[in-house]
């Protein structure tokens, strides 16, 4: 069990099924959790929302730098950011269209460079170091995987990327940047998509969420740069 004990932590993503696999865990450890939410439905449904150590923000739209700002500015003593928002869309290229790059664009990349660069201003502001955790895919790591969801693919390599240079931007300052790389994991969404796959080969959100919160935790003092394959055995 890590101590997170009065630290506060920003999740974004944090009403989906690894999100909520990671709240969950924050809790026990002792965290203060703040999880700006944009899909409503998804808040009505997380089963953290009245817990005395979670603070839902809503309508919180993080491919908005504004947004992004005053979220992070009203977080005290910021700790760690962890960067679950995303999105997936697949088909072949000759199908797609701006819009699509787009919106995987903003949806995955652009809302995590806004949320790493509010967090660096937090933790240093609050003065002790603190960590950050982007979620990248196993498509950033093997491009080849990425075939017809060429945008989603090229999005999740830009956070791999991000995550790397951010690391050696901001060392020296205490502050650890690594991200996890998911294969795709064991959620009821995923298997009602894909009922004929080996599920018991997936990494569920418990699994992933475990080492998120490692790199995420003070007792992780070295680990900086890194993006960790989270696979299971698929």
């Amino acid at each position: 069990m890590y101590d997170f004990k009065d630290r506060h932590i920003v999740v974004t993503g944090g009403t989906g099924a690894l999100g909520t696999a990671v709240v969950g865990a924050l809790i026990k450890a002792g965290a203060m959790c703040h999880v700006p939410y944009h899909i409503n439905d998804e808040a009505a449904r997380f089963p953290y929302r009245v817990h005395p150590r979670v603070k839902l923000i809503g309508d919180a739209n993080i491919a908005s730098d504004m947004v992004v700002r005053r979220l992070y500015e009203s977080v005290p003593k910021l700790w760690a950011s962890i960067h679950l928002a995303g999105g997936f869309a697949m088909g072949p290229i000759a199908e797609s269209d701006e819009a699509e790059l787009m919106g995987m664009l903003r949806t995955n990349l652009v809302t995590c460079i806004l949320c790493c660069a509010a967090a660096v201003r937090a933790i240093r502001q609050a003065g002790s170091g603190g960590r950050i955790v982007n979620i990248a895919a196993r498509n950033a790591l093997e491009p080849r995987l990425g075939a017809k969801a060429v945008a989603y693919t090229a999005a999740k390599a830009g956070v791999a990327a991000l995550t790397q240079a951010l690391a050696e931007e901001v060392a020296s300052e205490g502050i650890l940047v690594n991200a996890v790389a998911p294969s795709i994991m064991d959620t009821p969404a995923n298997r009602a998509a894909m009922p004929k796959a080996n599920h018991a080969a997936w990494p569920t959100v418990e699994e992933v969420a475990g080492t998120i919160l490692y790199l995420a935790s003070p007792e992780d003092r070295v680990t900086r740069g890194a993006v960790v394959p989270v696979y299971g055995r698929s």
